[in-house]
């Protein structure tokens, strides 16, 4: 499903128009990825949470040629899903 297809979706459901919900996603998103980047978790209880977590510096590889490479320290976001919509994906 595509950002358009979603707002679509949504704004059929609560009667509001396009450009309502697309404006209410975007604030959405743009607050949980100013909560993320201060380091701060988002939890909808029933939905999930939404986390940060460090990654430490790491050795790889290079595919192309086989050479060792060294992966920097970087912080990345995660998701953990919560019991409501774990048991509604498994139906």
């Amino acid at each position: 499903m595509t950002k358009d297809e979603f707002v679509a979706k949504v704004a059929s459901q609560t009667g509001q128009s396009k450009a309502q919900v697309n404006k209410t996603l975007k604030a959405t998103l743009d607050t949980i990825t100013k909560t993320l980047k201060k380091g701060d978790k988002i939890t909808f209880v029933g939905f999930g949470t939404f986390t940060t977590s460090k990654r430490s510096k790491r050795t790889g590889r290079n595919p192309q040629t086989g050479k060792p490479i060294t992966i920097p320290a970087t912080r990345v976001a995660k998701f953990k899903p919560g019991k409501n919509l774990k048991n509604q994906v498994k139906k």
